[in-house]
């Protein structure tokens, strides 16, 4: 028996590189600020579904939202093995907070014809809040399993799974079709295949092509671009090469529930914080040591 699986992934900015220009004065990240990249622990989300899938039979479809350029990530996914990929790409949906990014994705999950495992990273780190895939799971209205680790075993319509409790671990049983949230501690992804690098370095959306197209021939008339639009995407659909890319009205979102409009949280202020001082304090490992070091913090008001 063969399983479908859902990856739902995340091109995120590189936090290692946070500069002042980072955020906007609205509140928004200025992605364009900082370099984008796969988020971490959605690559262990994927390598999960590709082992469920390597082990069981099966699909692995990769899905993401955001702009275009998130593409870069969804061919990552098919050059570690993923069979179909997916991009919500409306402008309608910008800005979206966690609520409205996971009611987004689970009408996109909706319009799959079958899935039967949903897999996430437990949380992204540009935002660190570990709630789209509850929210998701609550939306799809599904079991879920948070802090993944490793499947127990896998028959038929039931899982039983360890997860990770910080302290110990914990096996739960559920019925699918289920949605896991998967630790970065779950397994190590696998790397790009060379051969389907080779493969997949082509795929594009339709839109990808488009401007493409635009910037090749930006001197040609509107029907010679549209000509050579329609060559190239023949061309990539005879190779199965064209990625999959939906708007709201294609996954029949309601937009009261999308972007700003659908995005209770509000930023309220960004404050960058600059540590100041230099060198350290190096406490001895003795009970004297750790009373001197609760003191100080009692003293600098962290602790009390």
């Amino acid at each position: 028996m063969g399983y479908d699986c859902v990856v739902c992934i995340k091109q995120v900015p590189d936090t290692a590189r946070i500069t002042g220009e980072a955020m906007k004065e609205d509140g928004t990240v200025n992605r364009a600020a900082l370099p984008a990249i796969f988020n971490p622990e959605d690559l262990n989300a994927l390598e999960a579904a590709l082992h469920v899938r390597d082990r069981h039979g099966g699909t692995v479809t990769a899905m993401t939202m955001g702009p275009l350029n998130a593409c870069e990530v969804l061919r990552d996914c098919l050059f570690r093995g993923a069979d179909r990929t997916i991009i919500i790409n409306d402008r309608r949906a910008a800005a979206s907070d966690t609520l409205a990014t996971s009611y987004i994705l689970s009408r996109a999950i909706r319009t799959l014809p079958r899935y039967d495992l949903v897999f996430c990273g437990r949380q992204a780190i540009d935002g660190d809040t570990a709630q789209v895939g509850p929210q998701l799971a609550e939306k799809l209205g599904i079991a879920q399993v948070t802090y993944f680790e490793r499947f127990v075993e896998l028959d038929g319509r039931t899982a039983r799974v360890r997860r990770n409790v910080g302290n110990g671990w914990e096996v739960v049983e559920a019925r699918l079709p289920l949605l896991l949230t998967v630790l970065g501690s779950a397994n190590t992804p696998r790397p790009p295949s060379a051969r389907r690098v080779m493969r997949y370095k082509r795929a594009r959306t339709e839109p990808e092509v488009g401007k493409e197209v635009a910037e090749a021939m930006p001197k040609a008339s509107e029907q010679k671009r549209e000509e050579e639009w329609a060559r190239r995407l023949e061309a990539l659909k005879m190779n199965g090469l064209v990625m999959d890319q939906w708007d709201l009205d294609h996954v029949e979102a309601d937009l009261q529930w999308c972007g700003w409009a659908g995005s209770p949280t509000k930023v309220h202020r960004v404050q960058s914080i600059v540590l100041t001082k230099e060198g350290y304090t190096e406490i001895p490992p003795t009970e004297e040591g750790v009373h001197q070091l609760i003191h100080e913090l009692i003293v600098d008001r962290t602790l009390g």
